[in-house]
């Protein structure tokens, strides 16, 4: 989190979950810890995004080198330089990948870490519900998604963000194009369809990997996790937006049971 000069005590436990739903503060300052203490301050500071490391380096990397590679997360990498690679981000070594590095053996990296998390990056108490939104279209949809969007933890909406927005980029790389000067620019060949069928088993999952059962999927629900990232993907700009609407109501709602807080937040905005 940030140094604060604005910090606010004796907060409810209810009012501590709304502020940690809107991300106003630190997780780890809303822990049970904080009951403890009468004087423990909570920080109303907006923090910055909370993403893993090894995810923003990947995205990045690829972003700047690998945006033309084609059958990008299709091509096979070396184990042994994604094993040690892997090996120098959990010894929480500055990984520095640069052009050199192959793109397949970053992409390889950065699937495993997403298939490999132990809770999945869409919770697994939510994998239900994100199925379930599968069988409706158009704007309840969207509607719908965006309201499970809002339920994630920070860490978890603030990583699934960058990823999105990173798909998002390959895919609009995914066709043939031509440069300024006529010259023709290969495409990556990985439309959303392509990268939501690699990725959405490593966001969504039911089960832990290596549990019983754990890669056993049946039909309907693969396409489902397909179809479901698909619409991640294409709408993830306005799904993580939250309307001024909402805003106003979230702030009446604060008014009438926190009223104290309403003057720091204000002062935020």
């Amino acid at each position: 989190g940030a140094m604060s000069v604005d910090s606010i005590t004796d907060l409810s436990d209810n009012t501590s979950k709304l502020l940690e739903a809107l991300q106003l503060s630190h997780p780890r300052e809303l822990g049970p810890q904080r009951s403890l203490s009468k004087k423990k301050m909570l920080s109303l500071n907006p923090i910055t995004r909370q993403v893993p490391r090894i995810v923003d380096r990947c995205c990045k990397h690829i972003e700047m080198h690998g945006l033309q590679t084609v059958g990008i997360f299709r091509v096979g990498s070396s184990k042994k330089r994604v094993q040690q690679l892997r090996e120098e981000f959990d010894r929480g070594l500055d990984v520095f990948l640069d052009e050199h590095q192959s793109i397949h053996d970053v992409a390889a990296l950065l699937k495993e870490f997403l298939r490999d998390m132990p809770d999945s990056l869409i919770p697994r108490e939510l994998y239900t519900a994100f199925l379930s939104t599968a069988s409706m279209e158009g704007p309840a949809q969207l509607a719908a998604l965006q309201l499970l969007l809002f339920l994630l933890p920070p860490c978890h909406s603030d990583t699934l963000h960058r990823l999105l927005r990173f798909l998002s980029e390959v895919a609009r790389h995914a066709e043939i194009s031509w440069g300024p000067d006529g010259q023709e620019i290969p495409g990556n060949k990985m439309t959303v369809s392509n990268l939501a069928t690699i990725f959405g088993p490593n966001i969504l999952q039911k089960e832990k990997p290596g549990e019983k059962d754990a890669g056993a999927m049946n039909f309907e629900d693969s396409a489902a996790i397909i179809q479901v990232l698909q619409r991640l993907i294409e709408h993830y700009q306005t799904l993580f937006m939250v309307s001024p609407e909402m805003q106003r109501d979230i702030l009446r709602r604060l008014f009438q049971t926190d009223p104290d807080v309403i003057d720091y937040l204000l002062r935020r905005k």
